[in-house]
């Protein structure tokens, strides 16, 4: 019988991880920012912390299913860029990478 050669997901999970504490951190400095006075929404920053979770439940989740990991890191990206566009840059960047290597490499 011939063995299968199964691909590490590693990388996936540790940028995932990364990508969403660095994205949970920008929306709670978010909150906090809006706590002070600023003018602004704090549901945004809400919306990047469900970004954070969703992409934290992908990098744990990418072992059983790739595609619906994939498409929640893209999902994600998408979510952090919209609610914190200029603090979110890097973790949405770093999500969307992580979501196309987990569709596309086999």
């Amino acid at each position: 019988m011939k063995k299968l050669k199964s691909t590490s997901r590693l990388f996936e999970k540790i940028f995932g991880i990364v990508a969403s504490l660095i994205s949970l951190v920008n929306g709670s400095f978010f909150i906090f920012l809006e706590s002070g006075g600023h003018a602004g929404n704090s549901f945004i920053a809400l919306v990047s912390i469900v970004g954070a979770i969703l992409g934290f439940v992908s990098s744990f989740y990418i072992d059983r299913d790739l595609e619906f990991a994939g498409v929640g890191f893209i999902i994600a990206a998408i979510l952090i860029l919209m609610s914190v566009p200029h603090w979110g840059i890097v973790s949405s960047v770093i999500f969307l990478i992580v979501g196309i290597s987990a569709l596309f490499r086999k």
